[in-house]
């Protein structure tokens, strides 16, 4: 992929937790693109349908060679008057329902459904999102079954073939789904939500050096971890259990006797993987999104990444960025 090392997720266009005027989410967008950013990921559930709406309205005008664009598939919108703010964390979501469907006729439905909302001839990266054991328990199996015998894949690539779209795709907040997609299908790029982060790397040996060693690009979606990272008490968009606030409270403790920002170190760190190629924190306002951008850039010293080694706070054979 060809994509800005910092790039934007644009959940927040869709009001996740608080809502975001129309007006805020085009100064947004339009902050990003001043800072460099060109890469933005959006998907049909995020405010169901409003990031998409937002997103393109806040790009339509802007050269489309330059920049790129990933959503995803998996959930058809479907209208219901019935929708409340609130509903799944979208403070103001629009009056359609999620339906999940990973079939062939669902991926290319959710696809065109996309274009129109974006107002656009094209999507750069398509990502299959949310599969997994984790967000469907026992009916895991029958939504990969709709993946494979139901031809998601088979549309998917029959998008990528005909050249509709760069590449696709995993966009989820487990690792272990895409090892298993990667046994059955070449996937181009996969946005990991959460789990390769500075807090947690057990996904380093099992899947990152393999993404490395198969050529498949990694987008880092989550690198706060829902907020732990930065400053909050969410962890996987809850509570965070006082294991992971312990663990966290000795990477600072770390980070601050290199005076070294907590929040620098969570972003620059998974960076560092040759898998990787963007990072995409979202932002609930332009002047966390300059925040983000600074610490994505600022200045780190090596011995950082020795001492949370050196403390058992970080794998030894995770690799760490270079001054």
């Amino acid at each position: 992929m060809n994509v800005s090392r910092l790039g934007l997720g644009c959940a927040q266009l869709g009001g996740l937790y608080d809502p975001m005027t129309e007006a805020d989410a085009y100064a947004l967008v339009d902050a990003a693109w001043d800072l460099g950013i060109r890469y933005f990921d959006t998907a049909p559930y995020y405010g169901f349908t409003l990031s998409e709406h937002r997103l393109g309205a806040a790009l339509r005008a802007r050269p489309r060679g330059d920049y790129m664009i990933s959503t995803k598939v998996g959930r058809l919108m479907w209208p219901d008057p019935a929708v409340r703010p609130g509903e799944c964390g979208w403070a103001a979501p629009l009056p359609f329902r999620p339906h999940y469907d990973y079939t062939y006729d669902g991926v290319m439905r959710s696809y065109e459904d996309s274009l129109q909302r974006l107002g656009l001839d094209r999507v750069d990266m398509l990502y299959v999102h949310d599969i997994g054991r984790v967000t469907h328990g026992d009916r895991h199996a029958h939504y990969w079954k709709q993946l494979g015998d139901g031809g998601g894949f088979r549309a998917l690539e029959q998008l990528r073939d005909e050249g509709a779209i760069k590449g696709f795709g995993l966009g989820v907040n487990e690792w272990e789904v895409i090892a298993d997609a990667l046994d059955v299908c070449a996937l181009d790029c996969v946005l990991l939500a959460g789990r390769y982060t500075l807090l947690e790397q057990a996904s380093l040996g099992p899947l990152m050096d393999r993404c490395a060693r198969d050529g498949t690009d990694v987008v880092i979606g989550g690198p706060f971890n829902s907020g732990i990272l930065a400053g909050t008490n969410k962890f996987n968009y809850e509570e965070a259990p006082a294991a992971v606030v312990e663990r966290v409270r000795a990477i600072a403790a770390v980070c601050r006797d290199f005076d070294a920002p907590l929040q620098a170190a969570a972003l620059q760190f998974p960076m560092a993987h040759p898998a990787v190629v963007s990072c995409i924190p979202g932002a609930q306002n332009i002047d966390q999104l300059r925040r983000n951008a600074h610490w994505f850039s600022q200045p780190l010293p090596a011995g950082l990444w020795t001492a949370l080694k050196d403390a058992g706070l970080l794998d030894p054979a995770a690799p760490v960025p270079s001054t």
